[in-house]
């Protein structure tokens, strides 16, 4: 289980497989649960819980020690300004929630990326990577060719729009079946009737580029099912 070039397995459609874990893990609970299986990343959350900066730093340090990286999923859509800053936290992904807009893309590119190519500003002790890699040039090339940013596909606007979301620097769009299935109750005679059926109209129109599928499964035992779809990144709840 290793970070190591996480960005390009993921671009050249290897598949992976993350794992939930709670923010407030302790370091025997998060090594219980990813001994269970061969997970790729460890996946937490603040959009639906409790969160404070501290306690990410805390799971990223934990992450860390049992070398598998964290995708972390920020509180809100609109704060996509502030990616810059949980990143100096420890994550090597961030989820973006909820996502419709061009300019919300826009500006999660460009607080997630360093110069040249995005504005994130220089700074942080707990960054992923950062102690074999401290100079400032040599850090900011390596992340801007590592970092892992997504964006959560919760509507049948954003599947419809897949193709103009997906700009330079998105690695991955996800799937939130809940939010998605409110928004299809809501929409009878649209012509994506379930969340399968969005999956697929998402992975045409994303055939032949690099920009990857990660859907919310939480069921280990539905990994065929999606694989078989063309879906190459899986996040899932812990094995019991």
């Amino acid at each position: 289980m290793t970070g190591n070039n996480l960005k390009q397995r993921m671009r050249s459609g290897e598949i992976l497989i993350g794992v939930s874990v709670p923010l407030n893990a302790t370091l025997n609970q998060m090594e219980e649960i990813i001994s269970k299986d061969d997970y790729a990343f460890v996946s937490t959350d603040s959009q639906h819980s409790a969160f404070n900066e501290e306690t990410l730093v805390n799971f990223c340090q934990h992450a860390k020690k049992l070398e598998i990286p964290t995708q972390f999923r920020i509180k809100h859509t609109r704060e996509t300004y502030l990616i810059g800053n949980i990143l100096d936290l420890g994550p090597l992904g961030i989820e973006v929630p909820q996502v419709e807009d061009i300019d919300t893309v826009k500006e999660a590119v460009n607080y997630f990326y360093y110069p040249q190519k995005g504005v994130r500003s220089w700074g942080g002790v707990e960054r992923y990577g950062i102690e074999g890699l401290p100079g400032r040039l040599e850090y900011s090339d390596w992340w801007n060719q590592t970092g892992i940013l997504c964006l959560q596909m919760e509507s049948l606007r954003a599947v419809t729009s897949v193709q103009q979301l997906s700009i330079e620097g998105i690695d991955c769009l996800t799937w939130g079946p809940n939010d998605l299935m409110y928004d299809i109750e809501a929409h009878p005679k649209h012509p994506l009737q379930t969340v399968d059926d969005c999956v697929k109209h998402a992975l045409e129109q994303l055939e032949g580029t690099q920009t990857r599928i990660s859907f919310r499964s939480y069921n280990y035992k539905l990994r065929g099912e999606y694989i078989d779809m063309g879906v190459t990144v899986l996040m899932e709840s812990p094995k019991a």
